[in-house]
């Protein structure tokens, strides 16, 4: 684990999360299209300070599930909004690590620089592991957005004091969007069009959906529930 993914103290934490920003590539995008997709996610022990995280590896023409890893253990760091990486990243990396293949992209259950420092968890994978990344988010975090179209592929911008940050998508249509963000060298364009490729039947992107449900099946096996 390195040092910087230790910190208890919010201050320092900020300090780190601003200097690994300076690392961040929003300039290139991938060569090509992606063959294999990471999905990310942690769930969470009620009343706990214990997490499961899981990484998945799906091919992305067929949705195929190729591998799966889970990683669990203790979350040191308090919740914190704007912070959640530090929370989050070591026992993602621990899932990801675990993984025999090597994904093209990583696609997390959050945010990339759609953030108050524009430095978000996706941003956060993406440097560390060196592999492009973005985000996709169930929820707004306090961007500015209008709701976009009805359509499957409809989608409007999220702004921040005038700058566009990503997309608001409805990747069905008929159902709440999501929220698209580029994490680290990869395309607004890119996340976009992956994310719609990722849901074809559900609102979540499929590499997300599945990581959320594993992580969650990994809580209840220790706890000895169903």
């Amino acid at each position: 684990m390195e040092p910087y993914e230790t910190f208890s103290d919010v201050a320092e934490a900020v300090r780190a999360q601003s200097a690994l920003r300076d690392q961040l590539d929003l300039t290139n995008s991938l060569p090509t299209a992606p063959e294999f997709v990471a999905g990310l996610d942690v769930s969470y022990e009620v009343d706990s300070r214990y997490a499961a995280a899981a990484a998945v590896l799906i091919e992305l023409r067929s949705l195929e599930v190729r591998e799966t890893a889970i990683a669990y253990g203790e979350v040191t760091f308090p919740y914190v909004p704007g912070l959640l990486a530090f929370r989050e990243v070591p026992i993602l990396r621990e899932a990801l690590g675990k993984l025999a293949g090597r994904p093209d992209v990583l696609v997390c259950d959050g945010y990339g620089i759609a953030h108050p420092r524009r430095f978000g968890l996706a941003c956060h994978m993406g440097v560390l592991t060196g592999l492009p990344s973005f985000g996709v988010a169930k929820s707004p975090f306090g961007m500015e957005f209008v709701d976009p179209g009805p359509r499957r592929g409809d989608w409007s911008p999220i702004v921040d004091d005038g700058e566009v940050l990503g997309r608001v998508l409805r990747t069905q249509a008929g159902v709440k969007p999501v929220f698209v963000s580029v994490g680290h060298r990869v395309g607004l364009d890119q996340a976009t069009e992956v994310t719609l490729k990722l849901s074809r039947e559900f609102r979540l992107p499929e590499a997300i959906r599945k990581a959320d449900f594993l992580s969650r099946q990994e809580l209840r096996r220790r706890q000895g529930v169903g």
